[in-house]
């Protein structure tokens, strides 16, 4: 069965306290419906949730390493089942660096599904400013579009969005057409059924949102609640979806920070990890970002060669 991951970027389990915690107030009926009223903080996960149709469980995102948890050691562990922050020595902010490439080139989820014989595909849509960016040496890639790169998927561009083949970073579009590309405002609801859609033709399918990061670095609490609310349609609209699509579809986040607008920093929060769908029995056993990685590749039946060890300077 095919498996779509929504990798949603800076998203903790955070305290009950409101004045902190937008997830409390943010009007999330999907979230609300799997949490039995509740909304989605430590308190309301516990030890984690388990069902014949749903996983929920807390993760922890620090993998042994003092301070905060950074973007590019936690979204490279959770795409090569190392333990990137440990084999640098610390936790990595923003894009990757040459020893972070170097695991992501060697042992990435999409290389390893692609090389065993499994349909991979980063649904996101790229602009062309991007790319003129990158090959000017102004941006790096990130570690989703390099985990992408090393499985040899071909990266999307607002023509295949304007196709129905992908979606942008936002959900709605209204940040491509703040670029000046004309294209629909789509509702989450639209957005969740063109993914579906797309993941339901390949065996795993990825899609990443990072609004929720820049909003909890920018402690803006206005901004947070729509966020939240258009997340939790989009989330809800797969949910419901996933049964006549035939997937199974897992949530992750590399580590806090939307959870706690009371700081401009990610936080030492766990992180929640979801799985609906069919055969999510493989999900119960994920405690850290490090055991994402071999549940999903045991979930699809495929088992590559170890992920390369060996770890490069930094630098």
């Amino acid at each position: 069965m095919p498996i779509l991951m929504i990798f949603i970027d800076g998203l903790g389990l955070g305290s009950e306290e409101a004045q902190r915690n937008p997830l409390l107030t943010a009007k999330m009926p999907f979230m609300r419906k799997v949490l039995s009223g509740a909304p989605l903080c430590a308190s309301s996960i516990g030890e984690g949730i388990e069902s014949s149709n749903i996983v929920i469980m807390p993760t922890d995102a620090l993998l042994n390493i003092p301070g905060l948890p950074q973007s590019a050691t936690g979204q490279t562990t959770i795409f090569t089942g190392i333990n990137a922050a440990a084999a640098v020595g610390r936790h990595i902010n923003g894009f990757p660096t040459p020893s972070l490439r170097k695991l992501l080139y060697d042992a990435s989820l999409f290389k390893i599904i692609h090389e065993g014989g499994g349909k991979v595909v980063f649904a996101n849509t790229f602009t062309h400013e991007y790319f003129e960016t990158a090959e000017q040496g102004k941006l790096g890639h990130s570690v989703t579009t390099t985990a992408a790169l090393a499985g040899n998927c071909r990266l999307f561009m607002p023509a295949d969005l304007l196709c129905g083949d992908s979606i942008y970073q936002d959900i709605t579009n209204e940040k491509l057409r703040e670029r000046g590309y004309e294209v629909p405002i789509w509702k989450p609801e639209e957005a969740a059924e063109i993914l579906m859609k797309l993941a339901a033709k390949n065996d795993f399918t990825l899609f990443e949102y990072f609004q929720t990061d820049h909003c909890g670095h920018h402690q803006d609490f206005p901004l947070a609640m729509v966020l939240l609310e258009r997340l939790d349609r989009f989330l809800g609209t797969i949910a419901a979806g996933i049964s006549t699509h035939s997937l199974t579809f897992i949530v992750v986040s590399d580590h806090g920070n939307i959870e706690d607008l009371g700081v401009k920093t990610h936080t030492l929060n766990q992180v929640p990890t979801l799985a609906m769908g069919k055969d999510i029995s493989l999900f119960k056993g994920i405690h850290s970002l490090l055991d994402i990685y071999p549940a999903v590749l045991d979930f699809l039946g495929i088992h590559g060669s170890q992920p390369a060890r060996k770890i490069l300077s930094e630098n």
